[in-house]
C-alpha cells in the first residue's frame, strides 16, 4: 500500500544558475516508484539532480525529502536519504570493484570504521547480483565502462538510502545488461520500497519500467503515469523527431512500433523525397504497401527499397 506522503516533492520550485532552466515546479514522488526523467540535452536534468541532492540552491521555491526541508538538511542527512551514480564520476585511484561497493556502506558509519561481517556479506551480495564477481578486486581503471558503471551502481545499492538517483545508468550498457540493471532497480523500488529517479533518452525504459515519467520540456516538468504522457506526448514517440532530410515526406505507417521506427528509419535515411502517398502496413512478416488503388507485398528492406526506386 503506498504511503501517502510524498517521498520527494518539489514546491514551487526554481531550477538553475542564474537563470531558470526549470520554472515553479510543483511534482512529487513516493517510495516504491521508479520515475523515469526525460528531455532534451541541455534542459536540465542534470541541474534538477543537483538540485535535489542540495548541491546546487534552488532560485525559489522548496524541496522536501521524506517530509523536510532540504534546505534545513545537511550533507550528511541529505547521503542518508538520497544515493546517487552520476554518469560522469571521477574514478577513485587504486579502488578495487570490492573497495567501491563497500564504500557505500561507510556513509552510516564514522571514518574509518571497519565494516562488520554483515555488511561485508551485503556487498558480496550487491557484487554477485551485478555479475561482478569475477572482478572483485579488479582495480577500477582495468574495468570496461559497463563494468564499472554496474560497480558505481553496487556503491548506490550498498548504501541503502531510499531514493536512489541515476543520470544515463545504461548509458554503457549493452542490452542484456542494460535490462539486467533495470530489472534489478525495479525490483528494488517493489521489494524494499525505494524510489528510483533515472533519466535516459530512452522512451521505451518507461514503458517496460517505469512508473511515472518527468517530461523536462518548455522549463516545465509534465509529470504522470508512464503511459499517459508518452500518450500526451506522441513526439516521444514519434520517429520524425530523426528526420534527416528536409524533403523527406514519411508514408503513412501501420506496423508494431519497433517495426514502424525501423521502417522509418530505412526510408528517411535512402529516400529524401515525398513518401505520402504510400501506406505501409506491416501484416503477418510481411509489408504491403498501397498506393492508390495498387497493393504489392514485400518481404524484405531492400525488396522495397526497388520497389520504392522504381516508383
Amino acid at each position: 500500500m503506498k504511503n501517502n506522503s510524498p517521498f520527494l516533492q518539489l514546491h514551487e520550485a526554481t531550477i538553475g544558475y542564474q537563470n531558470p532552466l526549470i520554472k515553479q515546479v510543483d511534482a512529487s514522488l513516493h517510495l516504491s516508484e521508479i520515475c523515469l526523467l526525460m528531455g532534451d540535452n541541455g534542459v536540465g536534468k542534470t541541474t534538477l539532480f543537483k538540485s535535489i541532492l542540495k548541491q546546487l540552491p534552488l532560485l525559489h521555491g522548496e524541496i522536501y525529502l521524506n517530509g523536510k526541508k532540504l534546505s534545513l538538511l545537511n550533507g550528511r542527512q541529505v547521503a542518508e536519504e538520497t544515493a546517487v551514480v552520476f554518469s560522469k564520476a571521477a574514478v577513485p585511484a587504486n579502488y578495487t570493484v570490492r573497495d567501491l561497493v563497500s564504500f557505500g556502506k561507510y556513509i552510516h558509519y564514522p571514518y574509518y570504521f571497519e565494516l562488520n561481517e554483515v555488511d561485508k556479506t551485503e556487498v558480496a551480495r550487491i557484487i554477485a547480483q551485478l555479475k561482478l564477481e569475477q572482478y572483485i578486486d579488479f582495480p577500477l581503471n582495468r574495468l570496461s565502462d559497463g563494468n564499472l558503471q554496474k560497480a558505481f551502481i553496487g556503491r548506490a545499492l550498498a548504501q541503502d538510502s531510499p531514493m536512489i538517483i541515476l543520470d544515463e545508468p545504461t548509458t554503457h550498457l549493452d542490452e542484456k545488461n542494460k535490462i539486467m540493471i533495470l530489472q534489478l532497480l525495479r525490483n528494488l523500488a517493489k521489494e524494499q520500497n525505494r524510489l528510483i529517479l533515472f533519466s535516459s533518452h530512452d522512451w521505451r525504459l518507461a514503458k517496460e519500467f517505469a512508473d511515472k515519467i518527468w517530461l523536462l520540456h518548455e522549463k516545465e516538468i509534465h509529470a504522470g503515469i508512464a503511459e499517459e504522457i508518452l500518450l500526451k506526448h506522441d513526439k516521444l514517440l514519434n520517429a520524425e523527431l530523426f528526420n534527416l532530410g528536409r524533403d523527406f515526406r514519411p508514408p503513412v505507417i501501420t506496423a508494431p512500433e519497433l517495426h514502424k521506427e525501423m521502417l522509418y528509419s530505412f526510408l528517411q535515411k535512402n529516400f529524401p523525397r515525398d513518401l505520402s502517398r504510400f501506406h505501409f502496413n506491416y501484416i503477418n512478416n510481411s509489408w504491403l504497401i498501397t498506393s492508390g488503388s495498387s497493393q504489392t507485398e514485400h518481404k524484405t528492406f531492400e525488396d522495397i527499397s526497388e520497389f520504392i526506386t522504381k516508383n
